[in-house]
């Protein structure tokens, strides 16, 4: 009875030290750090789609019924009524409060700078408004530069390929940009002008230096001018000009000189292919 009485007593002094270590042991709370806001506050600038710059044009500033301005808000499941009102400081009609004062979004030559003082408007504008993107987009300076990037790498891509390129290949490509003109150009003028066209239209130029079809048009083309072959009046047959005897019929409703070069990759039309070559050099 007194071992059990003195254990007892043991365990009472050996009880709070136990205690303290646990709570020693215990991992410190972490302490939650709030994310930095997504949304900078700086000036903004919103630009009209499309080519036009009206000197002025106004867009939906407030909901009506003839011109719903809502925003779907996939949070709540709900829409939620917009409006631009110069004194509050929500587009969110839900969280306005008191009496507004309405205002009006005018592009003016197709530009609207926003100043960052203006964040119920930036916001309706950037966030809210369901024309972003579709008559308008904010104006982004990286991607403009990622843009830029890219044309000036497809300026480059198709300025090396127009050096590169032989003098027939080139006469055929710019013979879809200026037709038949190109028939009376010397090769320095050709050359000239493929690289201009090559600057100007880099990605048009690229397409059309990558598709085999274009210099078969020019073949069938210079056969034609050249009076090797003969296209009827109707544009719908295509016959050999010494002797007239029918090559091919024109599918309806097809460029002539396109169908002539579908025809140059078939079985028959590789023979045809030849012999205009051989007479053309």
């Amino acid at each position: 009875m007194a071992k059990k009485a003195t254990q007892a007593v043991k365990d009472i002094e050996v009880a709070p030290q136990a205690i303290q270590a646990k709570e020693v042991a215990k991992p410190a709370a972490k302490i939650s750090i709030p994310k930095k806001s997504e949304w900078e506050i700086k000036d903004r600038t919103y630009l009209l789609s499309g080519l036009k710059t009206p000197l002025t044009y106004t867009i939906a500033s407030r909901h009506t019924g003839r011109y719903p301005l809502l925003w779907f808000d996939k949070e709540k499941n709900e829409q939620r009524e917009l409006r631009y009102a110069t004194n509050q400081n929500s587009p969110l009609v839900d969280q306005q409060s008191g009496e507004a004062t309405l205002g009006h979004i005018v592009f003016r030559n197709g530009t609207l700078t926003v100043t960052k003082e203006k964040q119920n408007l930036q916001k309706l504008l950037s966030l809210y408004h369901p024309m972003k993107g579709v008559k308008y987009s904010e104006f982004n300076a990286v991607e403009e530069a990622v843009d830029d990037l890219e044309t000036i790498e497809y300026i480059i891509e198709a300025l090396n390929i127009a050096r590169d390129m032989d003098i027939d290949q080139a006469e055929a490509i710019l013979r879809v940009e200026v037709g038949s003109k190109v028939s009376d150009m010397s090769s320095k003028e050709i050359k000239r002008d493929l690289l201009i066209f090559a600057k100007e239209n880099a990605q048009l130029f690229i397409e059309l230096a990558n598709d085999e079809n274009v210099q078969l048009r020019n073949v069938a083309i210079n056969a034609t001018e050249l009076g090797l072959l003969d296209l009827s009046q109707d544009q719908r047959t295509f016959a050999w000009a010494k002797t007239g005897r029918k090559i091919m019929n024109v599918p309806f409703d097809e460029n002539p000189y396109s169908a002539m070069a579908a025809f140059f990759k078939t079985d028959e039309g590789i023979e045809v292919y030849k012999s205009i070559e051989k007479k053309l050099l």
